[in-house]
């Protein structure tokens, strides 16, 4: 139980990564706070018996500020502080070469992943002010660090969210708030499928081929489960990692190139 006690947000966490990370920290004694845009997803959650009074969640359309201000007010009617907000809301935007995709997806990529991390940390800090103290872990991508081919607005914005980090950490260390950027590699899951699936129709070659291409270009050569960023985040969280922030972390089987 080395969470026991603590009040943790987290961003688009009705399923993937997000829900995940809520379920491992809820095992370790954290109260969570979760929001995601569906409805169905969050429905789900709340019908579960098992996380009653241990998971709350929460409709919300993290491109929205109105609707994220009101997703801290229904946070504030059950704590006043929170120990730790996870931006885990992003999208994955389109496949292409950059002269052939066209504004609206790249304002839309980089509203999602880039604006949407400052909304939620923008509401979070003076309920961790009010903590004395706290964490804030922003879930960027390897794609922040290599680049990644035909996917332009996706690693740009995981790269925006590095740069966020290293930002938010300087000023907010002064007040005991530590901050991290967790870089996740090739991930199983439905997201990921659904990459392999575009980019394998974009080249016309077998989804297999892209698929391989991506686990080779770790070291380990192995998928990154959704559970291992769950435990990262716990780490972070916990008084083990009370020393770490401004840094960014990669969970990715060494990485070596994503593209």
């Amino acid at each position: 139980m080395i969470l026991k006690n603590k009040n943790i947000v987290i961003s688009a966490g009705g399923s993937g990564i997000g829900l995940a990370t809520a379920k491992i920290l809820q095992s370790r004694g954290a109260r969570v706070f979760l929001c995601d845009i569906n409805e169905t997803f969050i429905n789900k959650i709340n019908n579960n018996k098992k996380y009653k009074n241990k998971i709350f969640s929460f409709v919300c359309d993290a491109n929205n500020e109105d609707a994220v201000i009101n997703f801290f007010k229904k946070i504030k009617k059950i704590t006043s502080k929170i120990d730790c907000l996870i931006n885990n809301v992003g999208i994955s935007g389109p496949t292409g070469a950059i002269e052939e995709l066209d504004y609206k997806s790249w304002e839309e990529t980089l509203k999602t992943n880039v604006i949407g991390h400052f909304l939620f940390t923008k509401y979070a800090i003076p309920m961790l002010k009010k903590n004395k103290g706290g964490s804030i872990i922003n879930i960027s991508s390897t794609a922040g660090i290599f680049g990644f081919p035909l996917r332009s607005p996706y690693a740009s914005s995981k790269w925006a969210i590095i740069g966020f980090t290293q930002t938010a950490a300087m000023e907010l260390g002064k007040f005991k708030i530590r901050v991290n950027a967790v870089l996740p590699g090739v991930i199983k899951g439905k997201r990921m499928k659904g990459v392999i699936k575009t980019k394998a129709k974009y080249l016309g070659v077998s989804e297999k081929s892209v698929e391989t291409e991506f686990l080779s270009a770790a070291s380990m050569n192995c998928w990154i489960e959704e559970d291992d960023i769950g435990k990262m985040c716990s780490f972070l969280i916990s008084d083990d990692g009370n020393k770490i922030s401004g840094q960014s972390i990669a969970v990715d089987g060494n990485g070596l190139n994503t593209g």
